[in-house]
């Protein structure tokens, strides 16, 4: 949870540096950036949430030669869609662009975002495959200083680039290349440091199985993300239609959303860790048990948050901004931020128990039905509640998507101990 927490801290230190300019535009070219590269960074973040789970069944079946392999084959997959996003950058930033209806200043800024952060795709996509692997292995305390020294040194070279040198919109984006570079020289550092400087041989690397099995559990997970980050995107354009006040005060909005699922998902990440090795180990009863602890510390910590947005909110809107019309409209519809960590908590938990059992099917098939029902309530209430009613429809998106994967969990834990050890073995391969 702590290691998690780094990232949306990130976000708010960028949004409230972006916010210190003297034009709302700058913050909307960053709300439009930061939702391209939701789509492809934090699509191609399946690579993190696969290689948890499959590293951590590996664990469970006490197959150290898989365990190594999983992540072999995470970092073949990250190094090869990481340098064709760079190759695609002009025909991405093209498309992206265009599906936004925002300001001329708007997305000219956001280009010059674009153009700069795409050259951290190889090492941000390598830094989800290690620090998948080390949440699989439940080395929590690795992937703390991994996180940790990404967003640190992303901090303050936002600081130094943005304040201190004046690059504006660009020194935020060069200072994420700059510490994905960091983090990934670190990573690398962590596992040679933790399989003795010596990765197994390639016997079994390249089975046929094997890939399939990668590919299929990671690209269930990609169309899933794919599509929540669609909700974002749909959220993030909508809002821009509405004047560049509202685009710039949902940011902000949005960045309490974003630290308050960075941090529940601390819990998901465990329930990954610790039901995928009790799937891997054919172990029922402690699936159920993993399940149940993490979902009461969630609970109890979603509460925490909605205490704390719905008395501190407005202190922290005015330290993100100084912009007047940018807080008072923030602060209009901050009610809704306080009543999502109860809403939002339930489908946090499922997903990690779901990605945790590689049950990924089931999380994609989850996520398109409630992304169908999101854009229904989009289009329903945004004509006649303005902004209010797109708050609404994120609400209620969250309701839907915890129920979605309600539905199927009875399913899973019947499924478990049959399933945990077939599928331990086709890891294997021959």
């Amino acid at each position: 949870m702590i290691a998690n927490v780094t990232t949306p801290l990130l976000g708010i230190v960028d949004t409230a540096v972006i916010g210190r300019l003297e034009h709302a535009y700058y913050l909307g070219a960053v709300a439009i950036g930061s939702s391209v590269f939701s789509f492809l960074f934090w699509g191609f973040g399946a690579l993190r949430m696969g290689t948890t789970g499959l590293t951590a069944q590996a664990r469970g079946a006490g197959d150290p030669v898989e365990i190594r392999h999983t992540l072999l084959r995470a970092l073949i997959l990250a190094a090869a869609v990481g340098f064709c996003l760079i190759a695609l950058q002009r025909p991405i930033a093209a498309l992206a662009l265009g599906l936004f209806q925002a300001s001329s200043a708007v997305e000219t800024y956001a280009d010059v975002y674009l153009s700069a952060r795409i050259w951290a795709a190889p090492a941000t996509l390598a830094n989800y495959a290690i620090l998948g692997w080390l949440l699989g292995l439940q080395r929590a305390g690795l992937a703390l200083a991994l996180q940790v020294t990404l967003n640190g040194v992303n901090i303050v070279l936002s600081l130094v680039f943005v304040i201190g040198l004046g690059w504006g919109v660009a020194g935020v984006a060069w200072a994420s290349v700059a510490a994905e570079l960091t983090a990934t020289a670190l990573g690398l550092a962590i596992v040679l440091r933790l399989v003795g400087g010596r990765l197994p041989g390639s016997a079994g690397l390249w089975t046929v199985a094997a890939y399939k099995r990668l590919i299929a559990v990671n690209g269930n997970i990609f169309i899933r993300t794919l599509a929540l980050i669609t909700v974002f995107a749909v959220f993030t354009n909508t809002g821009a239609t509405m004047g560049d006040t509202v685009v710039a005060a949902n940011l902000i909005l949005l960045q309490f959303l974003s630290f308050l699922a960075y941090a529940l998902d601390g819990f998901a990440h465990a329930a990954e860790a610790l039901i995928g090795d009790r799937v891997g180990a054919g172990d029922r009863d402690g699936f159920r048990k993993a399940m149940a602890a993490t979902t009461v510390w969630a609970i109890g910590a979603s509460a925490l948050f909605a205490g704390a947005y719905a008395t501190a909110g407005p202190s922290i809107i005015a330290v993100m901004t100084d912009i007047a019309d940018v807080r008072a409209t923030a602060t209009t519809y901050l009610p809704w931020v306080a009543a999502m960590p109860v809403l939002a908590i339930w489908s946090y938990q499922l997903d990690g128990i779901f990605i945790g059992a590689t049950r990924t099917r089931t999380l994609r098939n989850a996520m398109l039905v409630t992304l169908a029902v999101y854009l229904g309530l989009v289009w329903l209430l945004v004509p006649a509640f303005g902004n209010h009613g797109l708050w609404a429809a994120m609400a209620l998106f969250m309701i839907v998507r915890a129920l979605a994967l309600a539905v199927a969990l009875p399913g899973l834990d019947r499924s478990m101990a049959s399933a945990g050890r077939s599928d331990a073995m086709r890891a294997r391969g021959p």
